[in-house]
């Protein structure tokens, strides 16, 4: 089981799903059917468009809302983008950053995530920041490599003591959304690298950071993954966008 000192959480990451009808139906029967859950952090992560009546609906409820992106700069002229004051103003709670669909797709850079960590947590918002490999990658041998460089590069900006406040998803690329899912000894095994990772920064950060499982995560195997030592909650995509399935997984974090 996780350290009982760290809070397990639960994020529900949406990503181009649901419009604000639909965001607001889910979130009215998740509320509903979640009740006063106690011992996990849940955290529902919708499309930008519904932020504001999602952090109105949970506003009542053991639930926070984040987005699933953000610039590191306060404003300028970056056509298209969403800044952190932004989401202050709407009270939203964080950002999920470095997805690998964001890396792979949109460019996101190891730099880019630097400037973007250190910005949230001056903020006080929540960073969850995903990292993983590629199929070829673990085929290769070359998980722990490429682990080390992502959370070398992405934290390097990040003080050693505030690295327990940074969520840290791993995502082997290989089991997003392919229905395949990392045994919960691989899971297991690539999450306590990275907590020695963070362990090479600051020991007392490493054992706080709460360091979470993403990809094809679903009621099935949803206690068995959270019952690993260093496995501190998940990070959800397609289970998430079904009420029932993502209360599940969020009773299966809870202690």
């Amino acid at each position: 089981m996780p350290d009982a000192a760290r809070t397990p959480l639960v994020a529900a990451n949406w990503k181009m799903h649901k419009t604000v009808a639909e965001s607001d139906d889910f979130l009215d029967r998740f509320v509903g059917a979640i009740g006063d859950l106690t011992g996990a952090e849940i955290v529902v992560c919708p499309p930008y468009t519904a932020l504001p009546s999602a952090v109105e609906r949970t506003r009542r409820s053991p639930i926070r809302i984040a987005a699933q992106n953000v610039h590191f700069e306060d404003s300028g002229a970056f056509t298209g983008e969403i800044s952190i004051p932004m989401l202050v103003e709407l009270g939203v709670g964080g950002a999920i950053v470095g997805h690998s669909e964001r890396r792979r797709l949109f460019c996101e850079t190891d730099e880019a995530l630097a400037r973007k960590l250190p910005a949230l947590l001056d903020a006080g918002l929540e960073a969850i920041l995903c990292v993983g490999e590629t199929e070829a990658e673990r085929d290769a041998g070359r998980t722990e490599e490429v682990l080390r460089r992502q959370i070398e590069a992405d934290l390097a900006t990040v003080a050693g003591e505030r690295l327990g406040a940074v969520v840290v998803a791993y995502e082997p690329i290989w089991a997003i959304g392919t229905g395949r899912t990392a045994t919960r000894e691989q899971a297991q095994e690539a999450i306590a690298f990275i907590r020695a990772l963070l362990a090479d920064r600051d020991p007392a950060a490493a054992a706080a950071a709460r360091i979470v499982y993403g990809g094809s995560v679903k009621p099935a195997n949803a206690a068995e993954l959270f019952a690993e030592p260093d496995i501190d909650g998940g990070l959800v995509g397609g289970a998430s966008l079904d009420p029932d399935d993502f209360v599940a997984i969020c009773a299966a974090a809870a202690p």
